[in-house]
């Protein structure tokens, strides 16, 4: 009988796949009954599983528009009309394809600040971090090049004002933007090429994210508590346990996707981008998407491109840092007390700079925008090395079960 170590399979058809290809006992290792999981993680451990559910709407939905997509300056905008207006169920794909990757971006930052709280970065889970960020920053590459596309006001406005900071890379900065354009100004060409790279960089985040998942099964998952699992006693199988509460995870998803869609499938789009592209007519306020708003309040704080640019560019390759800037042993915010108060003022302060970024940089909100900004660059380099060195956390439980279980959890062997 095909087995997967211990485990036998009943079913004569998956003993015969089995057989030739052991992707039970694969899928059974991987999401199944042989990969042991922490006994208490929460339900902020589900939105990997809701990010990995997002990517495949995303992907499908993302499929079927292309087939309806012209990207041409000319057809782009009449194309997504069409889409919207005659094509059968357009308006569902479409609806579904924007508000999916505004609620992507949504699981994305709540998926980070968890790992922020409860210390997922440090070691041995380096590596881990550094692809989860790397998905990050593709999946800004992928939702730029898709708002670029309905071809509106906001969308080729947007597109001329991102693809020109490339202009301040040393030596090779107008070409990389020419290469871009397509040509002299953002046009044709530039629909072709943001088009081709939207299409491509969702199989892209797919395949980064394999190795994500590869990462996170070396070492396990991180927990609540932020200790090591020191035996079975701490761990349960995640199939049925943790699939059971994911399918709660992706329900509350699923929901709230269904709401925005039926009841405000345009709430987060931008008015002026209802309205064909006009290089002749810039809109007063040129803003991208709300997900890319705080790094974008970040660009336009400074009054010189070049230091905007750095800064912007600085915003995110900080995360890449952070294993090494978190000098504190203990990793989860539970025992950190000091540190658990400067994390919510840095969650206050990145929704504040979302708020810069969505009004125009003048008067009062320049000001606070160079604030914010200091306070985010402080909070890497300077918060994140002191506290860990001055703070004293408090002690740690010796096991995952102690505190799951109580006066019944078995004692751990040293």
């Amino acid at each position: 009988m095909a087995s997967a170590g211990n485990r036998e399979y009943k079913s004569g058809l998956i003993r015969w796949i089995e057989y030739r290809m052991p992707v039970f006992s694969l899928l059974d290792g991987v999401i199944g009954r042989d990969y042991p999981t922490p006994k208490n993680l929460n339900y902020w451990w589900n939105l990997g599983s809701i990010l990995g559910l997002a990517l495949v709407i995303q992907i499908a939905t993302g499929i079927f528009l292309a087939m309806h997509y012209i990207p041409t300056a000319d057809g782009a905008f009449d194309s997504v009309q069409n889409i919207m207006r005659n094509v059968n169920n357009g308006w569902l794909l479409r609806y579904v394809h924007a508000n999916a990757a505004s609620l992507f971006f949504v699981a994305v930052y709540i998926h980070i600040f968890r790992a922020f709280y409860y210390g997922s970065y440090k070691a041995p889970r380096e590596l881990l971090w550094f692809l989860g960020v790397f998905i990050f920053v593709i999946m800004m590459a992928a939702a730029f090049t898709g708002y670029v596309l309905p071809w509106g006001q906001m969308s080729f406005w947007a597109a001329t004002v991102i693809t020109n900071l490339f202009s301040v890379i040393p030596l090779v900065g107008d070409e990389v933007t020419m290469w871009l354009w397509g040509g002299f100004s953002v046009g044709s060409p530039t629909v072709q090429r943001f088009f081709s790279l939207h299409y491509l960089l969702p199989f892209v985040l797919a395949a980064i994210i394999v190795l994500h998942i590869w990462a996170l099964h070396v070492h396990g998952s991180s927990n609540p508590l932020g200790i090591n699992v020191k035996g079975p006693q701490d761990t349960i199988a995640f199939h049925p346990y943790y699939t059971a509460k994911d399918a709660v995870g992706f329900g509350v998803f699923l929901l709230l996707l269904a709401f925005i869609v039926f009841y405000e499938p345009n709430y987060l789009n931008h008015p002026d981008n209802f309205n064909p592209a006009n290089p002749l007519v810039t809109p007063p306020n040129i803003v991208p998407e709300w997900y890319f708003l705080p790094f974008y309040a970040i660009l336009r704080s400074m009054p010189d491109k070049t230091l905007g640019v750095i800064l912007f560019v600085g915003s995110i390759v900080v995360l890449f840092l952070v294993p090494f800037l978190d000098t504190s042993r203990v990793r989860s915010a539970k025992f950190r007390p000091v540190f658990r108060q400067f994390f919510w003022i840095f969650v206050a302060d990145a929704i504040l700079l979302g708020f810069v970024g969505a009004n125009p940089p003048e008067g009062t909100w320049v000001v606070i925008g160079r604030l914010a900004t200091a306070y985010y660059f402080a909070h890497f380099f300077l918060i994140l090395p002191l506290v860990g060195w001055l703070e004293r956390p408090k002690p740690l439980p010796d096991s995952i079960a102690q505190p799951v279980l109580g006066d019944s959890a078995p004692e751990v062997a040293e």
